[in-house]
This record gives C-alpha cells, sequence and structure tokens, in this order.
C-alpha cells in the first residue's frame, strides 16, 4: 500500500504552531529553536505545494488550506495516541502480558482462559501469539510459554505438559493404513521447530520403509492439523495440543502407538527483576489446569 505521507516532525511543527499561531510558541512546546519550526513548516508546505500560513507582523494566520488540513492532522495524531495507549499504556501496572505459541494458545489456552478470566475479572490480561520464539523482553511481557527441554539459564521454568507423539488423520485414511509402514504412500506433515518428530516415532513403529524427511513442512501444528483435517496428509500430533480435533473426530488415531518425548510446554519468567503483582496468581492457575488436564 502506498501512503502519501508527510515526515512525521513537520506535521507535529505545523500542529503546535497551527494551535499557537506561533513559531515561538510552538518551539517552545516541542523543546525546538523557532528556526527549527519555521524551517519544518517550511519544508512541509513545500512538500504539500500549499501555504499553511499566512506570516503577518507579528503572528501567524491560518490559510483556508492549512484550516481545513489541521484537523486531519489532529484526528491523526489523536487516534494514534489513543491506539498506543490502547495496546501499549501502562502495560506493567495494569495488564498481565502472557506470550504463548500460536498452536498452543488456539488449541489448550483458549479453552480454560475463560475460567481464569470469570474467577478474576479485575485482572486485566493480555495474550501474545507467536510462532517463533524469539527472546524474551521483560518490557513487553511478564510470563512466557515455551516449548523445549525447560533449560533457559536466567529464567524460572515450570512444566506444564507430558508429551505423546501420534499420527493423526482422516478416518479415510486411517482405513487404509494397516501397518505404520503404509505410512510410505501417504504425506508426511512436519512442523518446523520441533527437535523431536517423524523420525523418532517411525523408529519406534519399526516403519523402515518409510522416508522420515518426505512430506509437507508448516510453521504450526495448528497449520498441520488443518492440513490433515482437509485430507492434506498425515499430522504428528503433540497430545497437549491434538485433543480438541479427536474429541471432535475431525482427526483419529490410525494406530495405538503413543511415543513419549521429553520436549514439552513450559512456563517461563525471569529469575531476576520485578514480577507483575498478578503474575503469581495466573502462574498458580495455570499449574493447577495443567495438572488437571495432563496430556
Amino acid at each position: 500500500m502506498s501512503h502519501q505521507m508527510p515526515p512525521l516532525p513537520w506535521l507535529r511543527a505545523f500542529e503546535s504552531s497551527a494551535r499557537h499561531l506561533s513559531f515561538t510558541n510552538a518551539a517552545s512546546e516541542l523543546n525546538l529553536t523557532q528556526a527549527a519550526i519555521s524551517k519544518q513548516v517550511k519544508l512541509l508546505e513545500y512538500y504539500l505545494k500549499e501555504p499553511l500560513f499566512e506570516r503577518l507582523a507579528r503572528s501567524l494566520a491560518l490559510t483556508k488550506v492549512g484550516a481545513a488540513y489541521l484537523p486531519k492532522v489532529q484526528d491523526a495524531f489523536e487516534r494514534l495516541s489513543e491506539g498506543t495507549l490502547e495496546l501499549f499504556g501502562g502495560r506493567n501496572s495494569e495488564k498481565l502480558s502472557v506470550r504463548a505459541p500460536i498452536s498452543y494458545a488456539v488449541n489448550w489456552l483458549a479453552a480454560r482462559l475463560p475460567k481464569f478470566l470469570a474467577a478474576h475479572p479485575k485482572i486485566n490480561v493480555r495474550i501474545i501469539s507467536s510462532v517463533w520464539a524469539e527472546d524474551f523482553e521483560a518490557e513487553r511481557y511478564d510470563l512466557d510459554i515455551r516449548y523445549g527441554f525447560g533449560r533457559w539459564p536466567g529464567f524460572k521454568t515450570d512444566r506444564l505438559t507430558w508429551e505423546v507423539l501420534e499420527p493423526l488423520c482422516l478416518p479415510d485414511i486411517a482405513a487404509r493404513l494397516r501397518t505404520p509402514n503404509d505410512l510410505a504412500k501417504e504425506r508426511l506433515l512436519h512442523v518446523l521447530g520441533y527437535q523431536e518428530g517423524w523420525a523418532g516415532w517411525l523408529k519406534a513403529a519399526g516403519a523402515s520403509d518409510v522416508n522420515a524427511g518426505s512430506g509437507l513442512h508448516l510453521d504450526t501444528s495448528l497449520m498441520a492439523f488443518e492440513v490433515a483435517a482437509n485430507g492434506g496428509g498425515v499430522a504428528l500430533g503433540r497430545r497437549s495440543m491434538s485433543g480438541s480435533e479427536l474429541t471432535s473426530g475431525r482427526l483419529v488415531r490410525p494406530f495405538d502407538l503413543a511415543l513419549p518425548i521429553d520436549e514439552c510446554f513450559y512456563l517461563v519468567a525471569p529469575e531476576k527483576g520485578p514480577a507483575h503483582p498478578d503474575a503469581e496468581l495466573f502462574r498458580a492457575w495455570l499449574l493447577a489446569e495443567a495438572a488437571e488436564n495432563p496430556a
């Protein structure tokens, strides 16, 4: 999308000058020199190819174009300010910010979160979904949910899931899978970012005829389940995220083998630094939910 947007400093100089009808007062408000304000306004006028002010002997007056432009600029600044405040204002003092992988957030957390909100209606929670776990930023997040082996220096961790791997597919596909070696005729669906996957399950199943690296590679379990549910192949589900797919009957297990693995989801928080006042309450609730619903 192409935007015809003048530089923001020019717009700030114009808006302040228009409110005060004075470059001097605008300079004082924006902590700049009068010459800098005058130059920025001239650059804006040159950019727009229209004069915005009439320069009088001891004051300024808006031209018709300037008077028409001012409310639009002020409205844009107001909406930008409100949007910034809505998303970021007072995060540490008000909203508890939790980052979670999108597949876990959708397939596990979303179904349980209303219970926490009902029990604690005055607590504001902000959930940020991620695909690839980036470095933890204390300025943006209070708690983090990560998938791995639980070893992150500088962080304390609480285990949330105990995972098993198991193939999942449509009932029609399951009906033609007599043995694990029959998977050689199907498209395997892989999820990037996991260390344990098809190679481990196929080895445990004794499926030596199947190329563990073949098939389609996707970046989330959520996408893998959708592709499998539309007949695009056989996904390798992790029990913490596949429950709703199995309960609904969209996907079924073609084999009985569920392979326990070491990778799982953890709740992660910095060992040092101030904690959000509601972080411990959310942690206790999440661990209780995890204990009641072990994968």
